[in-house]
């Protein structure tokens, strides 16, 4: 959040829940969750690359992506305990509630 703009995050898998392809998913959720928005950014900036996402496939772990500055520590616990039931929950609102078909895309607003 900032006085601009705030941003979240709704995950809407295609293909079936699993921890070997959630990687990103629960990188991404987890430094929503312990991350200051400077490091935030950064972070998301560096996973995002389709390199970070051929890296993670290939078996890397997600600490190999941390940047200078960030609560490693607090990371890496939220990460290995965050489980794969948010995830889920997020796919289940996408397509019970937004009417998104599995894999499908949408940009949500609401102004303050």
């Amino acid at each position: 959040t900032s006085s601009h703009t705030r941003v979240g995050i709704l995950n809407n898998p295609s293909s079936k829940i699993k921890e070997d392809n959630t990687a990103i998913a629960r990188g991404i959720l987890t430094a929503f969750l312990t991350q200051n928005n400077s490091n935030l950014k950064s972070f998301l900036n560096k996973l995002t690359k389709e390199k970070a996402a051929k890296s993670l496939a290939a078996g890397t772990k997600i600490a190999k992506f941390l940047i200078p500055g960030m609560d490693d520590d607090t990371f890496e616990k939220k990460y290995n305990t965050l489980g794969l039931d948010i995830i889920k929950t997020h796919q289940m609102f996408c397509q019970e509630v937004l009417k998104l078909l599995p894999g499908q895309m949408a940009v949500m607003s609401n102004g303050r």
